[in-house]
């Protein structure tokens, strides 16, 4: 699809001779770094958890040119039904719009381990034990990684199934991640990458670009730092400040600003070049529904912002990895 990187979904479908999507399933997780009246947490967290688009029946009249609406911002969207049910509603979606045919599970919202192991063990098994499932992906993190979970995950590729575990790291910079409240440092994020290697598991990193005072040099440091565990995947952001989150505070207050398209261009391309050759690109783009996003306003669409990036890199003659250990 894309040529300038190595894109997922060409790797999955050389994988695999076909498509494969993702269902994404909130498991009804909470996370460690949030109290217990759902507060706190990371700066740019609004409540949601990061659930699937299709899975969000209460938002489903919204479109990418939706005005930006607080109230919703705010509010914690009621726990989805169960997890057979968002499957099922999950592969309905995915059939109707792309004739999807080959799937995987996807355990997306919150902090997918913060469980004690008994119930870990129920939630995957109920959702694994609804189909045949190539991939198995869970993302957490870095602070809710005991070894007795990683044997439980590894577990479950006896089955065939390729297993991933999704670990946000976000930054390199330690500062950076106090600053934006996410509880752990960029050393806790690598032994626990280290470990999810270790039980045999593949990595997927999460990192934001444009975050409050970083640089370019900042921001290849945190790529470095991804490359330094031997990464399998990576999900690279664009900073989005939800409504009603402490980072739209200080968005607002003018403390900071986001990138436009062009900076996160450039961003994102030297990001690429910088990145191992062989790391597989799962996202370039973040997708919080605009209803619920205070900045930026003006931005393109995924496909479009993709689009563009690989025109870009064309016209430059760059591509993945050409400055990997530079």
């Amino acid at each position: 699809m894309y040529s300038r990187w190595n894109n997922y979904r060409d790797y999955l479908e050389r994988l695999y001779g076909c498509p494969v999507y993702r269902i994404g399933i909130d498991g009804g997780f909470s996370c460690p770094n949030r109290d217990k009246e759902g507060h706190g947490g990371c700066s740019f967290c609004d409540g949601t958890g990061a659930v699937a688009v299709y899975q969000r029946k209460s938002e489903s009249g919204f479109t990418h040119s939706s005005a930006f609406d607080d109230e919703i911002s705010q509010s914690l969207l009621p726990r989805l039904l169960s997890i057979e049910e968002q499957i099922q509603r999950g592969k309905t979606f995915l059939s109707r719009r792309y004739g999807a045919k080959a799937f995987s599970i996807y355990f997306q919202s919150y902090t997918n381990t913060y469980d004690s192991l008994e119930n870990l063990r129920r939630i995957y098994d109920r959702a694994l034990g609804t189909g045949s499932y190539k991939e198995f992906i869970v993302s957490t993190r870095p602070d809710c990684l005991p070894d007795d979970v990683l044997s439980l995950l590894s577990s479950y590729g006896s089955s065939g199934m390729s297993v991933w575990v999704e670990l946000g790291l976000q930054s390199a910079d330690d500062s950076t991640l106090l600053r934006i409240g996410r509880g752990h440092t960029s050393a806790v994020w690598k032994d626990a990458a280290e470990r999810v290697h270790d039980h045999g598991l593949l990595l997927s990193s999460h990192v934001i670009l444009g975050l409050p005072g970083e640089t370019i040099d900042d921001e290849m440091r945190t790529i470095d730092l991804v490359n330094s565990v031997g990464s399998e995947g990576i999900k690279i952001h664009n900073l989005h400040v939800p409504g009603g989150t402490r980072l739209s505070e200080e968005y607002l207050e003018g403390v900071f600003t986001v990138s436009s398209e062009e900076r996160y261009l450039e961003s994102a391309e030297l990001a690429l070049r910088r990145l191992s050759p062989d790391t597989i690109v799962q996202r370039l783009i973040c997708e919080t529904p605009m209803h619920r996003l205070a900045a930026p306003r003006v931005f393109p669409d995924k496909s479009l912002f993709l689009s563009h990036l690989d025109r870009a890199m064309e016209e430059h003659g760059t591509r993945q990895g050409d400055l990997y250990g530079c």
